[in-house]
């Protein structure tokens, strides 16, 4: 019996480059550490900030201390709480983003199922009015908007955010009808042909047939219409200038309240502005954000991977 046809030279043949039926050992290895690799550069900006925000004044000035600090401090966030005015600005931050999230997924879940499932006149004008929501920059429309906000009395109020959201016109909701549009208009004609035999109308069609299959589209479109809503500084502060403050449009102005509330000179050079203090003001920012996907993780993968499934 040839050496390179023998039994175990086989086996060991088929544990590092696999079969048929299986991959190999190293195959595994090399997509593990593909996989490692792209993981650690998305990670690494997130644990450097969180690593240089628990450092003391003189793990800062010492270059030997990169990723293991000396100690846990703390004392950085103290300051980054109150300069933030975490609590407040907190609230205002889901006030503004949790809120017109929900409606405006709601809303779009509405017009993406009428778009999708029924036929009427002016169809293509409405299409050709989403595409150009999306199309033309916000920055164009932005003038005009304030102008209208001005007259109705809603600058510096949330009411500027709620109501766009509550008339299908939030922030990017021509993406979300889209989605919805997509997820309604694969879903197969016989569940609904169905129910109508069996003297359903059309609202209880939409409430007990189409929205549980579609639950994957409200998840993806509510984490990310949260987000966008979160991190929107530009609109936000023209809209709600003088009136609410979120925790991207205080930590835009960081420093300045840093410096009101430790004026130079006043106080020693510990509580001196210095990166671990800017570091602890951005990792509180995005931890609401952290926190929501990671409650919500499991549902949002499966989400994605299922608006990508078509039906009959």
């Amino acid at each position: 019996m040839p050496l390179l046809h023998h039994p175990i030279i086989e086996r060991l043949r088929g544990i590092l480059f696999g079969s048929r039926a299986r991959r190999g050992l190293t195959f595994n290895v090399a997509l593990y550490a593909l996989l490692i690799a792209i993981g650690f550069v998305y990670l690494q900006p997130l644990l450097f900030m969180f690593v240089t925000s628990i450092k003391n004044p003189n793990d800062l000035l010492n270059p030997m201390v990169q990723w293991v600090p000396t100690e846990l401090f703390l004392g950085n966030y103290d300051k980054a709480l109150r300069v933030l005015d975490y609590q407040n600005t907190l609230f205002n931050s889901l006030l503004i983003s949790v809120i017109p999230s929900i409606l405006q997924t709601v809303i779009a879940s509405v017009v993406g199922y009428g778009l999708a499932r029924y036929r009427f006149r002016g169809k293509p004008l409405i299409f050709l009015l989403l595409l150009a929501t999306f199309v033309i920059p916000p920055q164009n429309t932005v003038i005009p908007q304030m102008l209208t906000y001005r007259d109705l009395g809603l600058l510096g109020n949330p009411l500027a955010l709620i109501l766009p959201a509550l008339l299908g016109q939030g922030y990017r909701s021509a993406i979300f009808i889209l989605i919805f549009y997509q997820t309604y208009a694969s879903f197969p004609k016989v569940l609904e042909e169905s129910a109508r035999l069996d003297g359903a109308s059309d609202l209880r069609i939409f409430f007990s047939i189409a929205v549980p299959s579609a639950l994957p589209a409200y998840i993806v479109s509510f984490i990310f219409s949260v987000v966008w809503y979160w991190n929107e500084t530009f609109l936000t502060s023209i809209y709600l200038s003088g009136g609410v403050t979120t925790l991207p449009m205080q930590l835009s102005r960081f420093t300045q309240a840093y410096e009101n509330l430790y004026p130079p000179g006043t106080v020693n050079i510990f509580d001196r502005l210095n990166e671990a203090v800017k570091m602890s003001g951005t990792f509180l920012n995005i931890l609401p954000l952290l926190v929501i996907y990671f409650i919500l993780q499991r549902w949002f993968v499966e989400s994605v991977e299922m608006t990508g499934i078509t039906g009959e």
